[in-house]
């Protein structure tokens, strides 16, 4: 990880400690990550939900992992500012999937995780807290591995769960906590937790900031919060709910009114628009080509991408670095050259099967770092 990545992450953790609660107007898109930094954004936290819903899917880990990542890489291209990725409870099977995908968030330039321990999918109870500890010690061994100060943000999910107690909730949750900050959470999120009396009193029990969701009709306030210790206040996928409803106020009244009212009040004009996105670097998609992801074992494990050199050999071949960022490490293997104006089928599978070498035991690849 570079300086400029570090000193980011850096960032992140001190927004956490600033006078004022660190807010988070939850994006889900390069346009929304534009048009709440221009509204005075310290930093990006993406919506689970929100992500889902734009690519065509629903809430719930329902959206193939790659397209997270397709989508996040466009969030970090975009966005000025540290931005944080809601992982739900971190894909995969296990606890080593989940380092595989931080992996390859990092190498994208993500900062900090949302995790949660969730319901268990057979019984839609609470999961057990072990699955969450796992999860977050192994991203953050992967964290450690690059040199990232990693913000891993623990979501509680004791107020939204079934089979918990009213009475017992406030205890479960501080137990809980405890445990995912002993296995390396920076930060612990309990969404449904409105009872002011209730925060402040968990706020006081933990040693990390406290995050509290507030994407909702009548959430108490930013000063309230503050007042009660919260130190970061989500939005979630409140914004986009709210989007979707304005949108569908808008078509509603042209189809069924012929007028255009509610979408003429508020709308930015083209040149405001397109003004927000001056900035961004533009990305030569000839010097960055996306390869297939693949899954090793049962779940995700990371990113490919063929980055051809610029350089052309004599013979008028490209030669390309494949990168796969793992939970073991990141690996390196070369692709033959193709020649300029050819189709060459099946290299993408011959990159795969020489960085499946550590995994699998066949063919080559060269380990450029792990654990």
């Amino acid at each position: 990880m570079n300086r400029e990545h570090i000193a980011r992450a850096e960032r992140f953790h001190q927004l956490h400690n600033e006078p004022r609660p660190l807010v988070l107007a939850n994006a889900w898109d390069a346009a929304s990550v534009r048009i709440v930094e221009e509204a005075g954004a310290q930093a990006i936290g993406t919506t689970s939900a929100g992500m889902a819903w734009t690519q065509g899917y629903s809430d719930g880990e329902q959206m193939p992992v790659h397209e997270l990542l397709a989508a996040c890489q466009r969030i970090c291209r975009t966005a000025s500012t540290p931005v944080s990725v809601d992982i739900e409870r971190g894909y995969g099977r296990d606890a080593k999937d989940t380092g595989g995908l931080v992996g390859a968030l990092m190498q994208l330039g993500v900062v900090g995780i949302n995790i949660e321990d969730g319901t268990d999918p057979g019984t839609h109870t609470l999961a057990h807290p072990s699955i969450l500890t796992r999860r977050i010690a192994c991203a953050r061994d992967m964290a450690r591995h690059h040199g990232l100060p990693l913000f891993i943000n623990a979501r509680i999910d004791t107020y939204v769960a079934t089979g918990t107690e009213t009475a017992a909730r406030l205890e479960e949750t501080r137990q809980r906590a405890l445990a995912y900050i002993d296995a390396g959470a920076d930060g612990i999120f309990v969404p449904g937790l409105a009872d002011l009396g209730d925060i402040a009193h968990l706020a006081r029990a933990l040693p990390v900031p406290l995050n509290i969701y507030a994407g909702y009709p009548g959430a108490p306030s930013v000063d309230a919060l503050q007042r009660a210790g919260a130190r970061r206040i989500s939005l979630g996928c409140g914004p986009m709910q709210s989007v979707m409803a304005h949108l569908a106020r808008i078509a509603a009244e042209a189809f069924t009114e012929g007028r255009y009212d509610t979408m003429a009040t508020h709308m930015l004009t083209p040149a405001q628009a397109n003004a927000l996105f001056r900035s961004t670097p533009v990305r030569d998609d000839n010097t960055t080509r996306r390869v297939r992801r693949t899954d090793m074992g049962d779940g995700p494990v990371g990113l490919l991408f063929a980055q051809p050199r610029h350089s052309i050999q004599p013979n008028g071949t490209r030669p390309s670095d494949v990168e796969l960022t793992t939970r073991n490490g990141m690996y390196k293997t070369t692709v033959p050259g193709v020649a300029r104006g050819s189709a060459r089928p099946g290299l993408a599978q011959q990159a795969l099967r020489r960085l499946a070498t550590p995994f699998l035991g066949a063919f080559g690849g060269t380990r450029t770092g792990g654990r």
